[in-house]
């Protein structure tokens, strides 16, 4: 598969959200497991534990700890079953690519880490195609001469 997935497309694949439709019917219509990085897991999984946490502080946001739960085991099945695959990374690779996409972006655009990272992990990976709902990170992506699909 010739596209990279970031965090928003995964929350919008796991829990309902507005971009929910177009993640699924993307998700439905690819024939191969979706490529995502042990980084991009680290930061979905941290999300949504922190999503719980400010949940209990106040109920008005995030969302609790039953979702969240049932986000984790939806993810960890399809991991399982190979609709996700997690890809071989040489992240010192992708650590001087993230630095180099830092010096051209940041100061212009803004751009937290964990973006750079993972448009840096999709260039790494020789990746074409970037899936995202951030419209910062979806600048970032097109800056870089990916092809920004959902």
């Amino acid at each position: 598969m010739n596209c990279f997935p970031d965090t928003s497309f995964l929350c919008s694949v796991y829990r309902t959200q507005i971009h929910s439709p177009q993640a699924d019917a993307f998700m439905d219509a690819r024939k191969e497991p979706l490529p995502v990085s042990t980084f991009l897991l680290l930061e979905f999984r941290q999300s949504v534990r922190f999503q719980v946490r400010l949940h209990a502080a106040d109920k008005t946001k995030g969302f609790g700890k039953h979702e969240a739960t049932q986000m984790l085991k939806d993810l960890e099945s399809d991991l399982r079953t190979k609709v996700l695959e997690v890809v071989a990374v040489d992240w010192s690779a992708v650590h001087q690519r993230a630095e180099e996409l830092s010096a051209r972006h940041t100061e212009q655009a803004g751009h937290r880490l964990a973006d750079i990272m993972h448009v840096a992990t999709a260039l790494h990976l020789g990746k074409g195609e970037f899936l995202t709902f951030d419209g910062n990170q979806k600048r970032l992506a097109e800056a870089e001469g990916l092809k920004v699909v959902v």
